[in-house]
């Protein structure tokens, strides 16, 4: 399934070359669907005997791959997720700093003027 084979891709360093017809055949597949930029060898002509042997090697993941990778999960994987600091969420809440602010200023009211007799 060219989509597994994505995913193998992506958890790879890359260039990376494939050399079974199947894996060949799914590469084509992946590049014809602007998924991966590849290079894939020319189909093989039967009357040539000699020469090296083909293969074809992924250069790079597009865009449009990883937003499909990105996209697509399989049972059993858990979704990810953006981690974020813990104490983050408490600091910008402003309670530890408010706190903080509540012990080095004085206390006033809502007016923040003097209330001096006039």
């Amino acid at each position: 399934m060219p989509m597994d084979l994505l995913k193998q891709i992506a958890a790879s360093r890359l260039p990376m070359s494939f050399r079974t017809p199947k894996e060949i055949d799914e590469v084509r597949i992946l590049r014809q669907a602007g998924l991966v930029i590849a290079l894939i060898p020319a189909p093989a002509d039967p009357l040539k005997l000699a020469g090296s042997e083909p293969a074809a090697q992924v250069l790079a993941i597009t865009e449009k791959g990883r937003e499909e990778l990105a996209r697509i999960r399989y049972p059993g994987e858990l979704p990810q997720t953006k981690r974020r600091h813990p104490g983050l969420k408490n600091w910008l809440g402003g309670k530890r700093f408010g706190h903080a602010l509540q012990q080095v200023l004085p206390a006033r009211g809502h007016d923040s003027h003097s209330t001096r007799g006039l």
